[in-house]
């Protein structure tokens, strides 16, 4: 770690803290995620995962950090801030700090790459790594002193607050997508607006891929190709694509091409995307259904959400007695789908066009702030940024938040200018 602050032992500047329920006060359940941090249990899981006995349950007071020692790798860790007082799963770490470091600065810390390398050299355990108390203290940390502590969790928070504005952007335009898309054709597993029924081999010709088999991994004739893993809901992800042995007949039948429906048949059931050749020459496995829609009847970006709907509602009514469940290539043939006139799909495939390309400039913006918020993290760890024009916050202990009910008209008042819907 090469830095130009001292550097200090974690241990020298934390204390853990065991304090169980013993009385049962009633305080509530929180788990420690890595997005949301500090989270009521109910509320994230939407159910009671925990014990009914909860007096073994750890304490966590106002200001004092908690961990899940086999999560804290991927961000699990935060300090109490929504509740004067928490319980935790018995299998937490709870500590506090010093005086000597800042919680903000300390919690920035152990989310970074940084931070993140300290942890995992530091962790232990034969079957999942975790990282104990002991490994906690033997973290090297970079220890600026007080008031450049806050000004660096300052700096970094108004980035994060960018950051999550524009997840947040991101989120209500989905949303928006889905709202407008039930006001023109109702609940499709319903079908509230008395829709036509057809069944999808009825509108398009569809058939899972290839079968992956080791001697199929190697070969003349090696292509890209899509697995159910590559496919979320209405969008692909292409990192670390595999390859498979295509011949030239199986090129013909394999191959993708721009505005096939890609279904996949296992797991969550009915995720789909539509393919606008994102890549050349690419091919689809075993995994997936390709739909491929006739255009006069059905259009893509209709059908993924009617799938969509499907998935949540169970309106491809799976029932199985195997482990896993599967949508056979039989079974979605026969899938009737409520089909309203063409040129009512085509209306609602241009709202999705516009907010797809306002999606795209916020997505873009995102990954440029991510990309800036790692550019000053590192700067900020190493000591060279100039924190002297950073003006120190009064209360470092609460970031700059967004206003909730201005970003909420923001962004209706963007929908309804991009796509023409009030909402």
């Amino acid at each position: 770690m090469k830095t130009n602050f001292p550097v200090a032992n974690l241990g020298d500047h934390v204390r853990q803290v065991s304090q169980r329920n013993k009385d049962e006060s009633g305080t509530e359940v929180f788990s420690v995620t890595n997005s949301e941090g500090f989270t009521r249990s109910t509320d994230y899981f939407s159910k009671e995962v925990f014990s009914k006995d909860i007096s073994n349950y750890k304490v966590v007071r106002k200001g004092q950090f908690a961990y899940n020692p086999s999560r804290i790798n991927v961000g699990s860790i935060d300090y109490l801030r929504p509740a004067e007082k928490a319980l935790v799963s018995p299998l937490y770490v709870v500590f506090e700090t010093d005086s000597e470091l800042s919680a903000d600065y300390l919690l920035r810390y152990m989310k970074s790459d940084w931070g993140n390398a300290q942890i995992r050299a530091n962790t232990e355990g034969a079957v999942r790594d975790s990282l104990k108390y002991k490994g906690l203290e033997r973290i090297k940390i970079p220890l600026p002193p007080l008031d450049d502590q806050k000004r660096i969790a300052h700096l970094l928070g108004k980035v994060e607050g960018l950051i999550a504005r524009r997840k947040q952007h991101l989120r209500q335009l989905d949303d928006l997508l889905k709202s407008v898309f039930l006001e023109m054709f109702g609940n499709p597993v319903r079908n509230e607006k008395g829709w036509d029924l057809h069944s999808v081999n009825n509108f398009s010709e569809s058939r899972l891929g290839k079968m992956r088999d080791k001697k199929f991994i190697k070969g003349a004739h090696l292509r890209k190709y899509l697995g159910n893993s590559n496919v979320q809901w209405f969008s692909f992800v292409f990192d670390e694509l595999l390859e498979m042995d295509f011949d030239e007949r199986e090129r013909e039948i394999f191959k993708l091409e721009n505005g096939d429906l890609l279904v996949c048949e296992g797991g969550d059931i009915g995720r789909c995307a539509i393919w606008k050749n994102q890549i050349e020459d690419c091919y689809f496995q075993k995994a997936l259904h390709r739909v491929r829609l006739d255009r006069n009847k059905a259009i893509p970006e209709y059908i993924q959400y009617v799938f969509l709907f499907y998935s949540l509602f169970n309106g491809f009514k799976i029932t199985s007695k195997a482990t896993i469940a599967h949508l056979t290539g039989e079974k979605l043939k026969a899938t009737l789908i409520p089909l309203p006139p063409i040129n009512i799909q085509n209306q609602f495939a241009a709202i999705v066009e516009k907010v797809e390309g306002l999606k795209s400039r916020y997505q873009q913006s995102l990954t440029d702030l991510e990309t800036l918020y790692g550019a000053l993290s590192q700067k900020a760890f190493k000591g060279e940024l100039d924190l002297s024009r950073v003006v120190l916050p009064v209360d470092s202990t609460t970031e700059d938040t967004d206003n909730t009910e201005e970003l909420n008209r923001e962004t209706r008042e963007q929908r309804e200018s991009k796509t023409g819907v009030a909402v």
